[in-house]
């Protein structure tokens, strides 16, 4: 059946937003910003209409034809059903989980299932903490069969099939429900390019990942700074996922133990021109800033070699915005993987150490680069200073706020918010929590349970806490609906409480519609 046709089953919001997904995974960020932009003009807009109407069964000839009862969403195009299932993988905590279930169900029933859509099916499954229809691996015998025949037509290389196969040894089939896997990576928003075309790239412009030489090199490699060294044994001893972050954010990638990394020679010429370039005082030349598009040619290992010699972590504050400005004037954008480790040279140790309000250099600095690349900035940034436990300044607090406020899409506030549940809280934490549920986070039951556990179990450390009582009365304000079944909870939390808020609070709650 016609596309065009089965959309007009929908009404002309659903088909504006289904119309984007008829080009398949491509169209799911597209999607995605739209969705949000009908969310930001109708708050009360839900998905659960049209999912229910993708469930419907509907009449529909076969191959044989033989009448049958058949899901509307089957009827759909191949590209479609990716599309969708890529754009719910994005979004699926905004989504009521009976209607996911439900459509997942119907999917599972389709004979003509696409390989693909078997694969996406699973990730929307560990999404939900569902039984994994592929028993924890996303790829068959088959796949990894074509992935060995690709890597010896890219020149029969070692380094080729280490750089592809690497990602699929390494995955973990306990993987929790939470953790996104390699492939097929949604949660990209469609910028990481596939590790084939990567692997490609790298061999045309002869880059490699050296492994350990088993003769030493007669001392023809040139010796590397200390610091740099460090990084390379740190590298080395660890996974390149591994870089002390949630294990959700970032698709982890295997290197063997006792990698040894190396430069180019046409990078290492570039390592001293980005010196220059970043030791410029004013602004900086007309194109000087092509310097840079080295970035592109790294593989990770190489890229966070290339963060220790330019030792980007020390350089001043004043000259981030340039640098900054530099790097997102790069076509096509940085990898993810590039980004995530840029993130945490240039801002992780500025923003830990922060006593004083964020200079205007850095504020700008960080923004931006977090608004072109929010998961890097969750991943690297804000993930890693949260669970560090060392925000022991308000003003490190403050940053972060403003970082979430103006450079997080709603997916990742929430995955943020879900990170709070599970840190122990200060009050500097406790401005983050507030600011997060100050910008109206679109919550599901479930989560803001587990949110009045945990601000229950944290209640007695803050009695006399200002920040928590206005947490509070936001919550009471914002989520009147979800607040409701918790009341009793709610009100033994405040029982203890010892600001002049207190009365304010428990009037507050008794207003609220116990049905």
């Amino acid at each position: 059946m016609d596309a065009d046709r089965l959309l007009r089953r929908f009404d002309g919001r659903t088909r504006l937003l289904f119309q984007s997904l008829l080009s398949g995974v491509q169209g799911s960020s597209r999607a995605v910003r739209l969705f949000h932009r009908q969310r930001r003009s109708d708050p009360d807009i839900s998905l659960r209409a049209c999912l229910d109407t993708l469930c419907m069964e509907e009449p529909h000839v076969g191959d044989k034809l033989n009448l049958s009862l058949t899901p509307l969403v089957c009827l759909f195009p191949v590209a479609f059903k990716c599309g969708l299932l890529s754009f719910l993988h994005l979004i699926y905590p905004l989504v009521p989980g009976t209607c996911l279930i439900r459509l997942l169900d119907c999917l599972k029933q389709d004979p003509a299932q696409d390989p693909w859509i078997h694969v996406l099916l699973a990730q929307l499954c560990r999404d939900l903490g569902l039984d994994d229809p592929l028993g924890g691996e996303l790829y068959s015998a088959h796949c990894r069969t074509k992935l060995e025949q690709l890597c010896q037509r890219l020149g029969n290389s070692e380094h080729s099939a280490l750089s592809l196969g690497s990602a699929f040894d390494g995955a973990s089939p306990t993987r929790s429900s939470q953790e996104p896997v390699g492939e097929p990576d949604l949660q990209l928003h469609g910028k990481r390019r596939n590790e084939a075309s990567e692997v490609a790239e790298s061999q045309s412009k002869k880059m490699r990942l050296d492994l350990p030489a088993t003769q030493e090199d007669d001392g023809k490699k040139e010796a590397l700074p200390s610091q740099a060294q460090d990084v390379v044994q740190e590298a080395a001893a660890r996974t390149a996922g591994d870089v002390r972050m949630l294990d959700f954010w970032e698709p982890q990638q295997s290197f063997p133990e006792g990698t040894s990394v190396l430069l180019p020679e046409h990078i290492r010429a570039s390592v001293t021109r980005i010196k220059e370039l970043l030791e410029t005082t004013g602004e900086w030349v007309k194109d000087s800033a092509s310097v840079l598009e080295v970035l592109m040619e790294c593989e990770p290992p190489q890229v966070e070699l290339l963060c220790a010699e330019l030792q980007l972590s020390e350089i001043p504050e004043q000259t981030l915005p340039r640098l900054c400005s530099g790097l997102l004037s790069l076509c096509p954008d940085l990898s993810q993987c590039t980004a995530t480790l840029l993130t945490r040279s240039l801002f992780f140790k500025k923003v830990l150490s922060l006593r004083d309000p964020a200079s205007r250099s850095l504020l700008s600095a960080v923004t931006s680069f977090g608004r072109r690349y929010p998961r890097p900035a969750c991943s690297a940034l804000i993930s890693p200073i949260l669970q560090s436990g060392q925000i022991k300044d308000r003003f490190q607090a403050d940053l972060l706020c403003r970082l979430i406020e103006g450079c997080l899409e709603p997916q990742y506030q929430l995955l943020i918010f879900g990170e709070m549940l599970v840190l122990s809280w200060s009050e500097e934490v406790l401005s983050v929590v507030h600011s997060l549920l100050d910008s109206k986070l679109e919550l599901t039951e479930e989560l803001f349970s587990q949110f009045i556990t945990r601000l229950r179990q944290q209640a007695p450390d803050f009695t006399k806490s200002m920040t928590f009582a206005k947490m509070v009365m936001g919550v009471l304000n914002k989520y009147p609906r979800f607040v409701s079944p918790h009341k009793h909870m709610l009100s033994c939390c405040l029982a203890s409480h010892e600001t002049f808020l207190k009365k304010s609070l428990l009037a507050a709650l008794k207003r609220i519609d116990p049905s």
